[in-house]
């Protein structure tokens, strides 16, 4: 099977350089942000912020508490974004390849994820279009409005 692309936008009111700064060097904080969905976060390896980072998230996607390992792949400061590598968790057994960028400009950010079904039977990922990407993009320009 191929590699399939779905790509999701939502508008934004806090500047694209505040969004772009939160994700890259303050994503950790999405637990405190949005604790509904965002349950922990733990540095595995690497720098926070830089390129080779993983992180272990532990998460709730459809009311299930799940767990992703991420790999930033890449970081564009140009582009203001950033490309996590999903390494290993529950999303794998579904997906084994799964990526995503999040790219932050004036009025918005888009998501893009970039996926492999285990099989055709398998859904398109659209929680996690949801999940991680219009309700983070909601909850942390809220926040970064507030402080």
């Amino acid at each position: 099977m191929s590699n399939k692309v779905v790509e999701v936008t939502a508008s934004i009111e806090s500047t694209p350089d505040r969004f772009y700064t939160f994700f890259r060097y303050q994503s950790n904080n999405l637990t405190n942000v949005f604790p509904q969905n965002f349950l922990s976060v733990q540095n595995v390896e690497g720098e926070d912020g830089e390129v080779g980072c993983v992180k272990l998230w532990n998460y709730v996607l459809g009311g299930i508490p799940r767990e992703i390992k991420l790999k930033v792949e890449a970081i564009n400061d140009a582009e203001r974004s950033i490309t996590y590598h999903a390494l290993d968790g529950d999303v794998i057994n579904f997906y084994p390849v799964f990526k995503f960028t999040i790219a932050f400009g004036n009025g918005v950010a888009r998501w893009t994820f970039v996926y492999r079904k285990v099989t055709p039977a398998v859904p398109t990922p659209v929680n996690y279009g949801t999940v991680f990407s219009i309700d983070a993009t909601e909850v942390v320009d809220l926040y970064l409005l507030n402080h």
